[in-house]
């Protein structure tokens, strides 16, 4: 399937602001399920300053600077991508969870090393044991892993209600394991704290959703988990949608959680008050 997504973010401000430092998560990964065949990023007004890097995780990053007042800064990512078709492999043929957890935690081989960073507790992702206890629900002894991992994100997606007036990005994910509503970074993190809980290796994973009424969430970036299966790589979970993305979910960049992923991040000088506007369009070519 070849997609072309636009992501565009708009603030507004009361006030004129002079200065704003600025980095964006907005390029799409390369990565041998998906293949990235155009992008583009259009800042408007044009920065004074602009460079590209990759951050810790390999995810392409874009720092940009404007000196000149403005009262209002657009952003525009604009991308063709390329996401064939794989087929998921049948969860009875993956090891049994607790050698998933043996292995992140040897982290002797350059594998079992990345998996290893993250089965820890991470900014806005902690370790408990309600999360625990809620997990092993699905983890019972000797479940295979992929399984459990399906049966743990369809017991969130049929117990918790997508309500985006019931959280921001500050909640922490202890209200969201109380009040069981949110939205898909909610539902990520929530997932994540559980597998982490457990001993699983498990990362945040930033992208979007192919257009249409049928996806929760495509209406923005979207938000999805993924967790490190010995044999079968990265397998990725959407406990919003209760599937296991595969040909619909264009992926942007993955961290430990929302933190080390955010969109659009920075610091404006002056500005006063300011209306953002976020729009996500994902269509086939």
């Amino acid at each position: 399937m070849f997609y072309r997504a636009s992501h565009s973010t708009t603030y507004m401000y009361s006030q004129p602001v002079s200065i704003c430092h600025t980095e964006v998560h907005l390029e799409p990964r390369k990565h041998w399920r998906q293949t990235l065949l155009e992008h583009s990023i259009e800042i408007l007004p044009e920065p004074d300053f602009q460079v590209n890097r990759k951050d810790y995780f390999g995810n392409e990053v874009t720092y940009f600077a404007i000196h000149a007042p403005h009262t209002a800064l657009t952003i525009t990512s604009r991308c063709l991508v390329n996401l064939p078709i794989s087929e998921l492999p049948h969860p009875s043929l993956t090891p049994p969870w607790e050698t998933v957890k043996a292995q992140a935690l040897e982290a002797d081989d350059e594998t079992s090393f990345e998996s290893n960073q993250f089965i820890y507790e991470s900014p806005l992702v902690t370790i408990g044991a309600g999360f625990a206890n809620y997990g092993a629900v699905s983890f019972q002894p000797g479940r295979p892993m992929l399984e459990a991992a399906l049966d743990l994100q369809h017991r969130i997606f049929t117990e918790f209600k997508y309500d985006q007036r019931a959280t921001t990005v500050t909640t922490p994910v202890e209200e969201v394991l109380r009040t069981k509503h949110g939205v898909c970074q909610d539902f990520a993190h929530f997932m994540i704290a559980c597998l982490r809980s457990l001993g699983l290796p498990a990362r945040y994973v930033s992208g979007y959703l192919r257009s249409g009424k049928d996806s929760i969430g495509s209406e923005a970036s979207h938000a999805w988990v993924s967790t490190y299966c010995p044999g079968f790589g990265w397998l990725d979970f959407d406990p919003t949608n209760n599937v296991m993305p595969n040909d619909a979910h264009l992926t942007i960049a993955w961290g430990r959680d929302y933190s080390d992923v955010t969109p659009v991040r920075g610091v404006a000088l002056g500005g006063g008050e300011q209306i953002i506007d976020v729009s996500v369009k994902v269509v086939p070519e």
